[in-house]
Order: structure tokens, then C-alpha cells, then sequence
């Protein structure tokens, strides 16, 4: 139920927002929410008198109950709800006897947990969709300012070819824009009452089980399933997949901020502070903090994915294990999730970007970046596999004579038999070659409207 990060590490690995989400008293609050609403919705089919209403939902407040005390007792009963009912009857029976006994009222122990797992799924979706507008917001604005700012694109950890930088940013923020769109259908669509009594029938209700059902959806503003789904946890599931994927999103792009902050990169950086990446012992160290805790988090994300993934093999119609399994996994893959996302939107918000050091870096390799636009040129004259063997041989002189590809290739009278001085020099314009990467910009930026 509660979270599985200790006071002095949650601040480091998730964000403020999501640890009130899944503070113990807002989720020992939600129950509550869901014994109040219950007594209102049968009080309005005439299941209980209406009577009882004001006793046992003036009773439903979280700070009048002893936390501690409820954790201890659900050891012995084997979930939270079992004590907090007995507390909550207890309570209710000091001003209103007649009143406690319709606490709780054909509902099981159950009911009251899972749909505040799905009260809780929907405050920390909208934490999550707050600092997500932030994040893709910020890499927008830095996609279209960068839009003109050439710099190495990598593949195998290697230079590959020219990109504008924008680009790179804006695939970051379409990735986040769909992360975005699960989460919105996921809180449209994923989410659902639970109440089905002892065993999903609502048996204790008689012919009202339904009508109760409708009131209670309507007082929690939550959708009503066709039917109770105590061991069918694909809801569940469902949630953790898409947390899961939100926070490899993240991971991603802190992973490309973390090599681009190393020293013989130097392209991008954290935003800077007081006291913000140093070292105990190296006061020059500029460390990637954030991309550091968004990386940890994409660490432990599939695992705790995967554990709500095992924990949907579940008995019959209610089960022991599997479902306790939930209870520390989610909120805890909840905060995970969250702490990724606070630390990229730091990065959207406060990016540092050297073009100088860029265009530096596309002249590390002397030319090589761009064989690939002399390779094409020539072979629009010779054919692509002789311009391939023709470029490679160039390109291993280059390499061996510490010569710039372009100077090469001016002396190789194969090569000029072909393509004069000046068309050479302007194949050797990184930003001259890249492609529609101005096109998919556009592309990228017009869906974070959709």
C-alpha cells in the first residue's frame, strides 16, 4: 500500500507529487473514500437507511486512525481492510450505533483495496501528465530552436552521419507525447470500479448488487465494468506496462544527455547549480545527476513491471499471494516512473547546448562523416558499388596520411574526372546533407497536437 522508497532516498527517486499520490494517509484515505461512497449509493437504492450516511462518512477520515496500529493488525488479517472496517465500525458506533452496523455494507475486504488501487492509478496518472506537458513542452521549444544546429548522428556508439540536433529533440518529445496518449486512454479507459462481495457475485445485495454498483461508479466517478475483476488483472497489468514504457522513454533520453555530457563530447549538458554534480573529492567533476536518476529508474522499471506481469496468475475468484504481490510493487513502480519524469523534465527545462562544440565534433573524424554524401554523388556518375570502393579507399588514406577526406579526394584524378573542386567542397557541408530531416521535424512537432 504504501511506498517502498525510505524518506531518505524517495527525494533522489521520485518526484514530490507522486510521493503525496502515494503517501500512506492518502491511500488509507481513498478507502475510506470507497466506505463512504458505498454507504452513500446504498443509502440512495434503499439498501441501507438513509440514516446512516452522515455517521459512517463523517467517520472516513484519514488523520482520526492510527497507521501503525492498522499495519500491525493486517499481519494477523492479511490485508489492510480487514482492521481498518473493524476500526472504522468502531468508530462510527461511538455516535451512531445503529449506523455502524451498515458499515462495509456487502462489500468484501477486496473491493475496498482495488478501487483505491484505481483512485490512486488516477492521481498519480495526472501527476504524471503535469510534469509530461512540462517535459514535452521544453523539448519542443528546444527542437525548433535547434532545428538549424548540425551535429553527429551515431549509430553503434560511432559517427555515422550529419543531423540537425533538432531532430533529436523533437524525437524526444514525440516519445513523451505518446507516453502521454497511453496515459490519457489509460485513465479514459483502463480504470474501473471494484466491487463484487465475497466472491463476485454481490450475493449479500440480492437483486440491488447492480443498482448499488452504478451509484457507487457514479459516486467515485469511476467506469463501471461489466462484471467484478478481483483475479482478472489486466487493468493492473495494463497500468504497469505503460509506467514501464514512460519511464524507458525517459531512460533513453537520459542516456544520450549522460554521453553527450562526457568530457570529450561536451555537446549537451545538465543544467547547472550550486552544489549540483559535484564530487566529494574532484571539484571540477560536473557529474549528469538527473540522467543518472532517471537511468536508475529505467533499471528498475522492468522488474517491477514484471512482477505485476507474474502477479496476474491468480486462483479461482480471490487470491492469496499473487494479489499481495501488487500492494509494495505498484506504488513503488509508480514513484520510479515518476522520478524519471521529474528529472527529464529538468533536462527539457534547462538543456545546455554547445552548436560550437558540435560542429567541433563533425570535424573530428577529417571528412569521414560525410563519405556517405560522396559516395552517393559519385555514384550517380559510376555506380554505387564503385563509388563504395572508391570513397573506402579514399577514406583509408585519409586516415593513414592524417589528411582531410575532402583533400583526398581533390587529388585522386578519379574522383575529379567526375566531381570538380567546388562540388566536393559543398558535399562537405554537413547540414547540406540531411536529407527531410527538416520534414520530419515538422512531422514531429505537429503530432504533439494530436
Amino acid at each position: 500500500m504504501s511506498t517502498s522508497l525510505s524518506p531518505l532516498l524517495a527525494p533522489m527517486f521520485s518526484s514530490a507529487a507522486m510521493r503525496a499520490v502515494c503517501d500512506d494517509a492518502a491511500v488509507l484515505q481513498r478507502m475510506l473514500d470507497f466506505e463512504a461512497a458505498l454507504a452513500r449509493a446504498e443509502a440512495a437504492v434503499g439498501v441501507i437507511p438513509a440514516s446512516a450516511v452522515g455517521p459512517i462518512a463523517n467517520a472516513c477520515k484519514a488523520g482520526v486512525f492510527d497507521i501503525a496500529a492498522l499495519a500491525e493488525a493486517a499481519t494477523r488479517s492479511g490485508n489492510l481492510a480487514i482492521p481498518l472496517v473493524k476500526a472504522l465500525t468502531t468508530s462510527v458506533a461511538k455516535t451512531d450505533a445503529d449506523a455502524a452496523r451498515y458499515v462495509h455494507w456487502g462489500a468484501t475486504s477486496q473491493d475496498v483495496i482495488d478501487t483505491a488501487t484505481m483512485l490512486t492509478l488516477r492521481s498519480a496518472i495526472d501527476a504524471l501528465l503535469a510534469d509530461l506537458d512540462r517535459a514535452i513542452a521544453g523539448f519542443a521549444g528546444l527542437a525548433r530552436k535547434h532545428r538549424g544546429t548540425a551535429t553527429v548522428a551515431r549509430t553503434w556508439l560511432q559517427h555515422a552521419l550529419p543531423m540537425p540536433f533538432g531532430l533529436k529533440l523533437a524525437e524526444y518529445a514525440a516519445a513523451l507525447h505518446r507516453s502521454r496518449t497511453r496515459l490519457k486512454r489509460l485513465r479514459a479507459e483502463g480504470l474501473a470500479l471494484q466491487f463484487g462481495g465475497a466472491a463476485g457475485t454481490l450475493a449479500a445485495l440480492g437483486d440491488k448488487g447492480l443498482l448499488v454498483a452504478e451509484q457507487l461508479a457514479a459516486e467515485l466517478k469511476l467506469p463501471l465494468p461489466d462484471a467484478p475483476w478481483h483475479t482478472h488483472r489486466d487493468r493492473i497489468a495494463e497500468a504497469a506496462s505503460v509506467f514501464a514504457i514512460l519511464t524507458g522513454s525517459c531512460g533513453k533520453i537520459a542516456r544520450d544527455v549522460s554521453l553527450m555530457m562526457q568530457t570529450d563530447v561536451a555537446e549537451a549538458f545538465e543544467p547547472s547549480g550550486e552544489g549540483r554534480g559535484g564530487s566529494s573529492t574532484m571539484p571540477h567533476k560536473r557529474n549528469p545527476v538527473a540522467a543518472a536518476a532517471a537511468l536508475a529508474a529505467a533499471g528498475m522499471a522492468p522488474n517491477l513491471a514484471a512482477t505485476i506481469f507474474a502477479a496476474q496468475v491468480q486462483d479461482h475468484e480471490r487470491s492469496a499471494g499473487p494479489w499481495h504481490a501488487e500492494w509494495p510493487t505498484l506504488p513503488t513502480l509508480q514513484l520510479a516512473t515518476s522520478g524519471a519524469l521529474a528529472a527529464i523534465v529538468d533536462l527539457a527545462e534547462g538543456l545546455e547546448v554547445d552548436a560550437a562544440r558540435m560542429r567541433v565534433n563533425l570535424d573530428a573524424t577529417h571528412g569521414l562523416i560525410m563519405a556517405e554524401a560522396v559516395t552517393f554523388a559519385l555514384a550517380e556518375k559510376i555506380g554505387k558499388s564503385d563509388a563504395h570502393h572508391l570513397v573506402e579507399a579514399a577514406s583509408k588514406t585519409a586516415v593513414a596520411s592524417k589528411q582531410h577526406l575532402r583533400d583526398v579526394l581533390m587529388g585522386d584524378p578519379k574522383v575529379a574526372a567526375h566531381l570538380d573542386a567546388d562540388r566536393i567542397a559543398k558535399l562537405f557541408e554537413p547540414m547540406a546533407y540531411q536529407g527531410v530531416s527538416q520534414e520530419l521535424i515538422d512531422r514531429l512537432l505537429a503530432s504533439l497536437d494530436k
